[in-house]
Formats: C-alpha cells, structure tokens, sequence
C-alpha cells in the first residue's frame, strides 16, 4: 500500500518522531550507563563465547559450562542462531518494532518477545510473543501472534566449521492484527546454520513456512536469510542482512535488507537498534528496531 500523500507521510513520521526519540534516547542512555563495564566482548550481536560455551570436546565430553554466561542474541536481524543459549539460563529477547508502507497496513507499531530456554547441550525452547500491536487499519490496537518453538543442534561446529540446528514453530494463538510483508505461519521447519569465518560470523536460516489466508485455505511458504556480522570495537558490532520470503497469498515476493548497530553492554546483555529497507513492491517499505536482550543471570536448576 503507498502513503497517500506525502502531507500525510509527513503526518505519519511527525506522530512516529517522539516514540522514536525515545527509542534513541534509552539506547544511548544505557551505553553511556554500562559504558565502564569491561567484560562484553562481542561480534555483532551474535556472541561467539555462547557456542564456544557448548562445545563438545573430542570423545563426546561436554565443554563446562562458563561461570559468567554470555547472551546469544537472535534479534533485531530475521536470521536466528544455530547456536544455543547457556544451559539452564532464561534468555529475553525484546524489541519496539515499527513499520510504514506494508501491503495490510500504511503504519503500524508493535512490541515483540522471545523467550529462549536451553534445557539440554542441544536442546533449547522458545516462545514467540507479540505483547502489543498498533496499526492505523482495523484493528487499532489487539495483540500479535503466539508461537511456540523448539531447537535442536544436529551438527556441533567450530570456527569456520558450521553448527547446524533444527527448529519447529506451531502458532497456539492468533492475534488477530495485521501481518507484516512475510505474513504469519501455522507452522514453520527452519534450517539453522552458524559458523565465524576470519572475523565475520553469519547466520542462515532456510524456512518452510504454512501460512494461513483464511477460510481454511493454507500454502507453503519458502525463505532464506543471511546475516552478516563484525565485530568495529569492544563494545561495539554491527549486522547486515539480506533475505527474502515468497508471498503466495500475494504471487509476490518480499524481499529485505537490514542493517544495524549492536552495544554489548555486559556479557548478559545486549542493546541494538536497526533498520530494514524493503527491495520490492509487496515488502513493508521502512521499518525501524529497537530493543535488548538480556540473560538472566541466575541459572534455573530443572532437578
């Protein structure tokens, strides 16, 4: 859908301005609050320490876990880790997402969740959330999608040797409120892989998706991510990414790039903020991320 006007789209950004502000304003805030601690050491959100964590040594023994667990942040980039959370630790993956010019809506603010939860060396549970939605289409305000998930590590790398993962996603709850370019699954199969090449690590993720277009009418879905990202200092990394989904409710394609700036604060947390750029008519023009992710620092013993 385009803007109407562009008196309207500068309406729109007028009304977008403060939130976003105060999306910037928090996030440097925080780095400048956690700005003495010495212990993050990341590569552009997607932390290496947590799956050097998780390795197996040869003859099947299990590395020990570290003492002070790091973060392995999934957000803000559509690509999600092959590599799991610290076992036994609750990681929060929260985010301010907000979109203009997508085929369901012209405008449209929601906040997100991920919750990750690794009960064994290869097993990890998730659940998706969407809190709270607003668009400028009916209805205004509603709730998003609730999915639960989980992943399993099939292959365990090393360096530039990949670790591979499966997950599954089954939606439990339907909010309701607008999709997004990519819609939503029923059901999703992913194919996960992660590995660090002379510096840079990359996650990607091919998806098979069901989506549903009401009436009982569901078709497959196919998509492909591909982050990249580097470590520009200590505290400091950034991301870029390139995917691409089909729409088959739409005979379209939806196709993304996304760039953004990460800030790790502590090993257990992680701020970022971003932006994606849609590449073709049918993808959600602007859309502008924001949030963290923070581990949980007291581990959870299951027995």
């Amino acid at each position: 859908m385009r803007l109407r006007s562009q008196c309207f789209q500068c309406d729109l950004f007028s009304r977008r301005a403060p939130v976003l502000a105060a999306i910037l304003a928090a996030f440097l805030f925080s780095a400048r609050s956690f700005a003495q601690d010495p212990a993050a050491n990341a590569i552009g959100g997607h932390v290496n320490d947590a799956t050097a964590a998780q390795q197996e040594k040869p003859g099947g023994l299990t590395a020990p876990q570290p003492e002070d667990p790091r973060a392995n942040p999934g957000r803000p980039t559509v690509s999600t880790p092959a590599t799991l959370t610290p076992v036994g630790y609750l990681q929060f993956e929260t985010g301010l997402l907000a979109a203009w010019h997508s085929p369901e809506f012209s405008s449209q603010s929601s906040l997100g969740e991920v919750t990750k939860f690794s009960v064994l060396q290869r097993v990890q549970l998730l659940a998706a959330t969407g809190p709270f939605v607003h668009s400028n289409t009916e209805p205004a305000n509603g709730t998003g999608d609730v999915s639960l998930g989980v992943q399993g590590v099939v292959h365990q790398g090393e360096g530039a040797r990949p670790t591979v993962a499966l997950s599954y996603f089954r939606r439990v709850h339907s909010g309701g409120t607008p999709d997004l370019d990519i819609g939503g699954a029923s059901n999703s199969v992913i194919l996960l892989a992660s590995a660090d090449v002379k510096g840079f690590h990359y996650d990607t993720n091919y998806l098979f998706n069901e989506v549903d277009g009401g009436q009982r009418v569901r078709r497959a879905q196919f998509g492909q991510t591909l982050s990249v990202s580097h470590a520009i200092s200590k505290k400091f990394g950034i991301s870029g990414e390139i995917w691409h989904f089909t729409q088959p409710f739409l005979r379209g394609h939806a196709i993304g790039n996304l760039w953004a700036l990460n800030y790790n604060a502590r090993k257990n947390l992680v701020f970022d903020l971003g932006f994606n750029r849609g590449l073709t008519s049918t993808s959600t023009r602007w859309e502008i991320l924001a949030g963290f992710t923070y581990l949980l620092p007291q581990k959870i013993h299951l027995h």
